[in-house]
């Protein structure tokens, strides 16, 4: 029976070693084919994945993407070199001196992004490239000199999230979107486009089309002229109704009358149509900003009980609220019946407590949804309802839980109790009346936001990296310590004091939903090649300052990146341009004289957000600058 075991072991391990000695001999190949660059640790047999090779990202021995921007590269791309390395799924060029055609990466069919901005490539890209490449997901072809048509096939991809073709030289109409839903981050600015933009572009604003003055259409506020070439409509035209009409004029009024009728109800039909959807998209941007939405509905917190619970009677009810206080859990494989308190410093309840406690509707976040619930005693609590956290078993999650709640730190909300089902969770804690930072910043319009000025801006910001560097401590064995840091989790006392809440549910979340329930895994390094780490907190806090900074709503936290700013890539944009300045809020910019500190935090933001993680600033590196900064 051993050696029956010992046979496709063996085979597994012989098997991932020779993909990983094939993979080496690719990229080594590859290697020769460029100029320049720092490559001198890629070394046959010293270990690929093993040794770390500059700008290769491996999944266990195996290469999964190269990570090769701003290496001052040229040469060719061996694309017979990528063709060997069986799990390729992404590669990045940015920032390099490469020239020539488009290389034939459309032979990699299995590339799920491709990153080719900052070079040199030119020439027109043939319009079947992308035909065979149905899994890709990125595709930034930026800043480079690339002309004539954008290509069909690149806008009828099925699974395209991310299009930047931005300063270029394409011409041309636009070719419409095959599966505009899917399309979060697009840019075609800066090129020598025509015509009219297409409908299936709607969702996007002026700035993805701005630089292109043959272009018109809503979007830009630009009416198209009769003799505009409108894109998508060319056999339209040629098939047109009009050219149908008796031209002696006999008999044919009836016949103008009605198509004109009917042209116009079709426009305004339209005109609605965008109308609606442009409003419903403005509700769903601002939809996760309201604190209390359901202001007017008043609900009992809806808790799935073990059918014993039910017909337990007030005292045997009692005495286990009673005994969870001191943090006793109960109940059988069913589920505990009651809370298991972990942090007592806000006074003592049970279940009963809560049961018989009205509701607010907070709102649903990546990992469940909130209520607002006060009790009897006058303690107001947040009772969140995790229904992606069943990674864990009982025991384990309740070592995870009174881990969290013995956390004591001035930015940090640690958890009050939790309830224990295997289905879903109750995790308990305190509610902080003035909101998170997400609605301070970007929903209110009273009192709360006009005390956003410099210095309590500044306060926040110093206190979201301290609390931050405090979780990495505790958790530095953690693949990522926080793993959802962002200004919804972000919540402010009355002081403004912030406090950082849902850290560290890393281990307790499902792993098959966890990157759509953490803001961390929508860093560039997980998007790109699935690599997750304390950098990538890092990358988050990046954007909270910006955010902070700028008084904008990235468009990062959105699931379909419609709506909001890439902030990101603006300020990116801005600094380079020199126009630093143009960055910061209104609000606190105007009539201030500390705008030289301002800059130095946007330019800490911009340092935490770089798309390559070993560029980025690290933990201290950050509480060091940050406290650097002044009122």
């Amino acid at each position: 029976m051993a050696a029956v075991r010992f046979i496709p072991l063996f085979f597994i391990l012989f098997s991932t070693l020779c993909f990983s000695q094939s993979d080496e001999e690719a990229l080594i190949k590859l290697k020769k084919s460029f100029i320049g660059g720092n490559l001198d640790n890629w070394v046959l047999g010293s270990g690929a994945c093993e040794k770390k090779w500059v700008g290769v990202m491996c999944s266990g021995d195996n290469v999964t993407g190269l990570h090769l921007a701003d290496m001052q590269l040229t040469g060719e791309v061996d694309i017979q070199a990528l063709l060997q390395i069986r799990g390729l799924k992404a590669i990045s060029l940015i920032n390099n001196s490469f020239t020539g055609d488009i290389p034939d990466l459309h032979k990699l069919t299995n590339l799920r992004a491709i990153y080719l901005s900052k070079n040199k490539f030119s020439g027109s890209i043939p319009d079947n490239y992308f035909d065979k490449m149905g899994l890709l997901k990125k595709v930034w072809l930026d800043d480079n000199q690339f002309s004539g048509r954008i290509p069909d096939s690149l806008c009828q991809l099925p699974n395209l999230m991310e299009l930047h073709l931005e300063l270029n030289q394409f011409s041309g109409q636009i070719p419409p979107l095959i599966y505009p839903a899917m399309v979060r981050d697009l840019n075609l600015s800066k090129n020598n486009l025509e015509g009219e933009i297409p409908e299936s572009y709607m969702q996007f604003n002026a700035t993805s089309f701005e630089g292109n003055p043959g272009l018109c259409g809503s979007i830009l506020g630009k009416e198209c002229e009769n003799g505009d070439n409108k894109s998508g409509q060319k056999q339209e035209s040629a098939s047109s109704p009009s050219e149908g009409i008796d031209r002696s004029g006999s008999g044919s009024n009836s016949k103008v009358l009605a198509i004109s009728i009917g042209s116009v109800v079709a426009v305004v039909f339209l005109v609605i149509i965008v109308v609606l959807a442009r409003k419903r998209r403005r509700e769903d941007e601002f939809s996760i900003l309201s604190k209390e939405p359901f202001k007017e509905e008043v609900l009992p917190v809806k808790v799935p009980e073990a059918e014993s619970t039910t017909r337990r009677k007030p005292s045997e009810s009692s005495r286990r609220s009673r005994s969870s206080k001191k943090g006793s859990s109960h109940g059988g494989n069913s589920g505990v019946t009651d809370l298991v308190t972990v942090n007592e410093e806000k006074g003592e309840f049970g279940m009963q407590d809560l049961m018989k406690a009205a509701a607010e509707v907070l709102g649903n976040g990546g990992l469940g949804s909130a209520y607002k619930a006060v009790m009897s005693n006058g303690l107001a609590v947040v009772v969140k309802r995790m229904k992606e956290m069943n990674r864990l078993g009982k025991e384990a999650f309740d070592v995870e839980m009174r881990r969290l709640g013995k956390l004591r730190h001035p930015n940090i909300l640690t958890p009050l109790a939790y309830h224990f089902r295997r289905e879903e969770k109750l995790i308990v804690s305190e509610y902080m009346p003035k909101g998170s930072l997400l609605y301070v910043l970007h929903g209110d319009r009273g009192i709360i936001h006009a005390n956003l000025n410099w210095p309590t801006r500044l306060k926040i910001i110093k206190g979201i990296a301290q609390g931050l560097d405090f979780i990495h401590t505790e958790f530095a064995t953690y693949e990522v310590p926080h793993g959802n840091l962002k200004s919804s989790n972000i919540l402010l006392t009355e002081n403004y004091d912030p406090l950082l809440s849902d850290f560290a549910f890393q281990p307790m979340a499902n792993p098959n939903l966890i990157n759509q329930g953490l803001f961390a895994y929508r860093s560039p390094e997980y998007v790109r090649s699935q690599q997750i780490s304390a950098k990538s907190d890092i990358y988050c806090l990046g954007i909270v300052i910006l955010e902070i900074i700028t008084g904008k709503f990235p468009a990062q936290y959105l699931n379909n990146a419609k709506g909001g700013i890439d902030i990101v890539q603006w300020v990116q944009t801005s600094i380079a341009d020199n126009q630093v300045e143009d960055l910061i809020d209104p609000e606190i910019s105007h009539g201030s004289n500390s705008i030289d500190q301002m800059v130095k935090l946007l330019r800490i933001g911009a340092g935490c957000t770089e798309s390559n993680p070993d560029k980025r600033l690290g933990m201290k590196e950050v509480i060091d600058k940050i406290n650097e900064v002044n009122v």
